[in-house]
């Protein structure tokens, strides 16, 4: 089984001065699930090479088993310091994408055009998308086969306007993720904030926060082994 992630180029959280990018533990725990099973990853972002971290997600507070496994692998560091661009890799050539997020992915993979093409034909091909945290935001400008909004009427979650509130970036962020999830007829449901709460429809998965990431990676890999 080969499976793509898809990760962040974005760095700037606004005009804050300060720094964005991907969540390590959305990266790491679905990594490992994934890799643990055997599977073939091969990771990409907008502008390839070295993808920006989220200085936040490497607080002490923020740290796992994944992540601290994450920072014990220096191979996988490498690879992660050399993802492919998304213009150099095509839905043919994978079983499933999987994006996790931070915040980086609601400014650049919006309204990525390769990236949306990307979701796109995994979608078209019948094969699951999954996202999670604020990587949903990849999804609210994919429209499906009949030219309606990819999360229209489906089942879908992501990082919560109270969770937003409770980091104090409701004012930052271009937008808010659950609103607009709503707004494109996302039939949106969320769980207790900061837990893992991850809902599937079909093909497509959605987990609302970091703690969701590694769930959202067994549902993925639970439907890939069908």
């Amino acid at each position: 089984m080969k499976v793509l992630f898809v990760l962040t180029s974005h760095s700037e959280l606004g005009d804050t001065g300060k720094k964005t990018g991907f969540w390590v533990e959305e990266f790491a725990a679905p990594y490992y699930v994934m890799a643990d099973a055997g599977v073939d990853i091969t990771i990409a972002s907008p502008k390839g090479g070295q993808p920006p971290i989220d200085p936040k997600s490497e607080t002490p507070d923020a740290q796992t088993e994944a992540t601290k496994r994450y920072y014990a692998d220096t191979a996988l560091m490498k690879k992660v310091a050399g993802t492919s661009k998304l213009t150099d890799v095509k839905a043919e050539d994978f079983d499933a994408v999987f994006y996790p997020g931070g915040h980086g992915p609601m400014w650049d993979l919006y309204d990525d055009k390769d990236s949306i093409n990307l979701i796109q034909n995994f979608w078209s091909a019948g094969k699951p998308v999954a996202a999670v945290c604020h990587a949903p935001s990849a999804l609210l400008n994919v429209f499906d086969d009949t030219d309606e909004p990819l999360v229209k009427g489906k089942k879908v979650t992501g990082f919560t306007n109270s969770e937003e509130e409770a980091v104090q970036l409701t004012k930052v962020v271009p937008y808010l993720l659950e609103d607009e999830l709503k707004a494109r007829g996302g039939n949106y449901s969320s769980g207790n904030d900061w837990g893992s709460y991850v809902v599937q429809d079909g093909m497509l998965i959605t987990g609302q926060n970091p703690a969701s990431s590694g769930d959202a990676a067994k549902k993925l890999l639970a439907l890939l082994q069908k």
